[in-house]
């Protein structure tokens, strides 16, 4: 009796014309009533009359995967959830019908799932999920309002991505059979779906992206392509239109996956680290994003400590000197890798590094030059420029004189004292030989001064006594007062 009632499906229409079927377990029959759903986020789809499926337990073993094939079909009609009082019947058989779905799949152990399921299930999720989003969603990243855009139909789309995600991690998956459906174009329209603005859809994302990569191996090579590319897109042609939404889910999944690298690393995965987390550094919206990229950089560099003066390079290449948050967040990261370099590959970056340093404590912004004198709270940094002072203190010695004699922040002023102390300590005949060669080029400087202000004032009086005739230029009297002065 039950394969009758199964076979049968779709059934004939209800005697509701006019209803809609809802993704929640209900039968999908058509009516002559038809109606378009939203195309701003979700496809189009004919809205029918719903007859609710008999629920699992009601049918035998071997007819469970007939009726987990059926609801899906059911499920793969979509409503328009910008009216919420709009099919609210039919989307709540939907819910249902999703909720028994995801029941099964989460309890089933022994059901191998065949050929025709999978292709149902992916069917039902490419239908439900895959949409184009609004320019909205795209263009926002200039305007002042921060707070996310939350998915109206998302009590809808979280079943159905709970659904997918127990699905592909069922023991009852056969990867092999699996990968013919979830193959290249279905993880491509999967990356499009993290440029959504609602982040409870881009954590899911990321969660069955990774589980994704996880159990089809013979996907990994392409999704990392596929990443890298977008990843691309982001830097180096739409920075200004996207904002960053995606891009820290999909740092936090390849950080995970660098995790996993096996030594010696590849080629392809050090021009990653060069072309792709290197210049990710230089977009407006990294605060977005820091930190998941900061954490990928440093997998790099505990898989290969060598690669540490590579990333400084970088990061010199990309520093930000208009920028003063984005340069404590520089010298943040900096301060992790520079704790980890070896001697070696400390001194191939040193001299260039502590000049940005350098810069950096001799910063208007108290918050720079605060970061910046932070290093040397850092043991084994201290450690690393004691071994090196002969080359490192000549560099910072200028910076540190001048914070000490006129930087506005008393905090700031604080540790520039603390930091010369450790100087002095560290090497005191250096530490009087660089001040000795500090004053010698102070009272160089104001020498210069002195002559370049000499020649000005002999060439305003020479003006100033030679006739005027036609045309000629004149130094007015105010401005060659100013100058004097």
């Amino acid at each position: 009796m039950f394969k009758q009632f199964l076979s049968k499906l779709p059934r004939k229409s209800s005697s509701k014309p006019d209803s809609t079927s809802d993704p929640s377990g209900s039968s999908v029959v058509r009516s002559n009533s038809v109606k378009r759903m939203s195309s701003a986020v979700f496809p189009s789809s004919v809205v029918a009359g719903i007859e609710p499926l008999v629920p699992f337990k009601d049918v035998p073993t071997s007819e469970k995967l007939n009726l987990f094939v059926s609801k899906l079909s059911l499920c793969c009609v979509t409503f328009d959830f910008s009216d919420q009082t709009k099919n609210s019947l039919e989307k709540d058989v939907k819910r249902q019908t999703l909720l028994e779905l995801l029941d099964f799949v989460s309890s089933s152990s022994s059901v191998r799932f065949t050929e025709p399921a999978i292709l149902a299930m992916c069917k039902m999720s490419a239908v439900n999920l895959f949409r184009v989003f609004p320019p909205s969603y795209r263009e926002r990243n200039d305007s002042d309002d921060n707070d996310p855009t939350f998915e109206p139909a998302w009590p809808h789309l979280q079943i159905v991505y709970d659904l997918l995600l127990k699905f592909i991690t069922s023991p009852c998956l056969d990867a092999k059979l699996a990968k013919k459906y979830l193959d290249h174009g279905f993880i491509l329209r999967l990356l499009e779906l993290f440029d959504s603005e609602d982040p409870r859809e881009r954590e899911c994302l990321k969660t069955i992206l990774h589980r994704v990569y996880g159990k089809f191996m013979v996907h990994r090579p392409f999704i990392r392509k596929a990443m890298s590319n977008i990843f691309y897109s982001f830097v180096f042609e739409t920075t200004e239109k996207r904002g960053g939404g995606g891009i820290a889910e999909l740092l936090e999944i390849f950080g995970s996956i660098v995790s996993g690298f096996a030594l010696p690393l590849k080629e392809e995965h050090k021009i990653f680290l060069w072309r792709v987390l290197i210049p990710l550094h230089k977009a407006k919206s990294v605060g977005g994003y820091f930190h998941q990229l900061s954490y990928c950089v440093t997998q790099f560099i505990d898989k290969e400590p060598k690669l540490g003066s590579v990333v400084i390079k970088g990061l010199l290449k990309f520093w930000p000197v208009t920028n003063s948050q984005k340069e404590v967040m520089f010298l943040g990261e900096v301060e992790e890798i520079v704790e980890v370099m070896s001697l070696v590959e400390f001194q191939k970056v040193m001299v260039p590094l502590f000049l940005r340093i350098a810069a950096c404590v001799n910063s208007c912004h108290f918050q720079v030059s605060e970061r910046a004198l932070f290093l040397w709270n850092n043991d084994q940094i201290v450690n690393l420029i004691a071994q090196n002072r002969q080359a490192i203190l000549p560099i910072m010695f200028a910076a540190l004189e001048k914070n000490a004699e006129s930087h506005w922040n008393q905090s700031v002023l604080n540790l520039t004292l603390n930091v010369r102390k450790m100087f002095c300590e560290m090497d005191e005949a250096l530490f009087m030989s660089c001040h000795a060669r500090f004053q010698e080029d102070e009272a160089e400087q104001c020498s210069a001064e002195e002559k370049r202000k000499e020649t000005w004032a002999r060439l305003e009086k020479a003006a100033s006594m030679k006739p005027v005739t036609g045309k000629t230029a004149v130094l007015v009297t105010p401005l060659a007062t100013s100058i004097a002065c």
